[in-house]
């Protein structure tokens, strides 16, 4: 695994966080749920995109990139 994988990794972490946060505040005067919650809740699916990451570097993927699916190079 080189800097640019673990760059991508963490690019699409904080991306996936900060899309659940803002979806979950934005939805929060539906479900009824305050930001401290929001904030930890949108963990979840980061973490899951750290998981998705990792095995994604193992199967199917570029060893360079935290992609699932090949590259245009290949």
């Amino acid at each position: 695994m080189t800097m640019t994988y673990f760059k991508d990794l963490a690019e699409r972490v904080v991306a996936t966080y900060l899309e659940a946060f803002v979806g979950l505040l934005l939805a929060g005067s539906v479900v009824d749920l305050p930001a401290a919650k929001a904030a930890a809740v949108a963990a979840i699916p980061a973490a899951l995109a750290v998981v998705k990451g990792a095995l994604s570097a193992f199967v199917g993927g570029s060893p360079r990139t935290a992609a699932a699916l090949p590259g245009a190079d290949g």
